[in-house]
């Protein structure tokens, strides 16, 4: 059967090619379709949200590789993730759900397969999701307790220290701000979203050009685009292991943009709209990411103090390369607080959007009586919103963050699933569509012809590649401390999914659920 690519005409009313397509594939209309090409765009493009990523994980750029690692490990892992992004665009053509990733494998996995595939797709697809939002979050807590502690003179004049409940606390009263605005109507959400894209474009370009114009002393091109940072203090002297590492920061910042997919049933004409977000979420933020790391870069020019903990951010780098910028130019930091402030807004936005789309996962992912009390999380308000799914999506974040208080490398672990168990999510339908769904496939208005298959190839590789090399230990000699335990999350979480499977799941899920004639794909 041919897919719609254009708004038809049922009777006297007019049907969007969207919503067209979604009755096609078995589900009813049940959320406000009002949003543009624009607004889903602005929903992937800030919960990826370069200010974000590359802010938070800064540190781990500069210490593995430094300038090398950060101005071109960003197009590797940005050219490779839009492989991603592009094989993902064009099954999300076709099967504009917002189910997403775990819909398109029980589509592509074929019917033997898909109650599995779509199981195992859908877990890892949201809690890699609740996993963003906490990282996210947790993060903005954290620059929180950074701006209070420069704003009361820093580490070394007797600023405040917040203790980890604090930050906790900080980070319960931000998932709440989230959760109350996600309860709003999607129109209102929309313009939230609009101006979150509009905040992020335009945060990058002030600060990439205010931070090295302000800066009293600034790196050289050579140091930029030439230096290599061996001294990580880790016990790793290979070069190629050390930008391995190096690269966590661009792949970590690059996710999130299946943000567009779970909102196509809120957007108009999303069997075109819903890739073109997607897209270029990835393509603009690659973009506007390198902008700002170079222009970052060049006010740095000594590593090993900003690293430090001993410095008046107490080792948070970018926030001491703000701080001193102003303060030696002005003698005072409150311009480079400021600064701050404006990425602490774009991170706040970021985790409104990552609740957002966790929570259309849920909707979705219950909607197809996959979670415990599915029938709880299903249901839409008066204003046609999920919101116990938004509620739900930030509780789980809270209490992931918790293990925080126990220990830091325990919380490392859980934020660990949100790069890599989000990209084997995105992987599965990937390779589904280009394996057992090679000749079968029929693609929507978006697509990449004859291209798809060697595209999906490489997309697939590349999350296999990354799956591994982040899982290797980041210090050495490996004790307790020090050992990465990305795999023990990722597998742990693949180990209670089967098990569930196996033991339960297999005996009463069957994949996704029609809701228009009440039968099962």
């Amino acid at each position: 059967m041919g897919l719609p690519s254009h708004t038809v005409e049922n009777g006297s009313v007019l049907v969007d090619s969207g919503q067209s397509r979604l009755r096609e594939l078995g589900y009813k209309q049940e959320l406000k379709r009002d949003l543009s090409v624009f607004s889903n765009f602005a929903f992937s493009f800030s919960i990826i949200s370069v200010l974000t990523g590359i802010t938070t994980l800064y540190n781990t750029g500069l210490t593995f590789g430094g300038p090398i690692s950060l101005v071109y490990g960003w197009f590797i892992a940005g050219g490779f993730t839009m492989f991603v992004g592009l094989s993902m665009a064009e099954i999300c053509s076709s099967y504009p759900t917002s189910g997403g990733l775990y819909y398109w494998s029980a589509r592509l996995a074929g019917r033997n397969w898909a109650p599995f595939a779509s199981w195992l797709t859908g877990w890892f697809n949201i809690v890699g999701q609740w996993a963003v939002t906490t990282s996210v979050d947790f993060s903005l807590a954290q620059l929180i307790q950074v701006i209070i502690l420069l704003s009361t003179g820093g580490k070394n004049g007797g600023g405040y220290e917040a203790s980890k409940y604090v930050v906790i606390a900080f980070h319960g009263a931000i998932l709440s701000m989230h959760a109350i605005i996600n309860s709003l109507p999607i129109s209102v959400l929309s313009f939230f979203g609009q101006l979150a894209a509009v905040w992020n474009l335009l945060g990058v370009v002030l600060l990439m050009i205010l931070i090295p114009s302000v800066a009293t002393e600034r790196a050289s091109a050579k140091f930029v685009f030439t230096h290599f940072n061996t001294d990580n203090g880790e016990g790793i002297n290979s070069k190629v292991y050390i930008f391995v590492l190096g690269l966590l920061m661009s792949q970590y910042t690059l996710t999130g943009y299946d943000a567009s997919a779970h909102m196509t049933e809120e957007t108009k004409n999303a069997d075109k709209n819903g890739p073109k977000g997607i897209i270029s979420a990835i393509g603009i933020s690659i973009i506007f990411g390198w902008g700002y790391l170079l222009g970052i870069t060049f006010a740095v020019t000594d590593i090993p103090y900003l690293l430090s903990e001993d410095n008046d951010a107490g080792g948070y780098a970018i926030a001491e390369i703000f701080y001193l910028a102003f303060k030696n130019r002005y003698g005072s930091g409150v311009g480079g607080i400021i600064c701050l402030g404006v990425i602490g807004i774009a991170i706040f936005f970021c985790g409104m959007s990552s609740v957002t789309s966790n929570s259309r996962m849920v909707y979705a992912f219950s909607r197809d009586g996959a979670m415990p009390l599915s029938s709880l999380w299903h249901k839409v308000n008066k204003q046609e919103v999920p919101i116990n799914a938004v509620w739900l999506s930030a509780f789980i974040s809270f209490c992931m963050a918790l293990t925080s208080l126990g220990s830091l490398v325990a919380f490392q672990a859980m934020v660990s699933i949100a790069t890599i168990g989000l990209y084997i999510a995105y992987a599965l339908p990937i390779f589904f569509r280009v394996s057992l769904a090679r000749k079968s496939f029929v693609p929507g208005p978006f697509n990449l012809g004859r291209y798809g298959v060697v595209v999906g190839w490489i997309a697939v590789l590349w999350v296999a590649t990354i799956s591994v090399l982040f899982s290797l230990p980041v210090a050495y000699p490996v004790t307790s401390e020090t050992l990465n335990y990305t795999p023990v999350a990722v597998g742990g979480l693949l180990v209670i999914t089967v098990s569930w499977w196996i033991v339960s799941a297999r005996h009463w899920f069957t994949g996704p659920i029609t809701n228009i004639k009440n039968t099962r794909l």
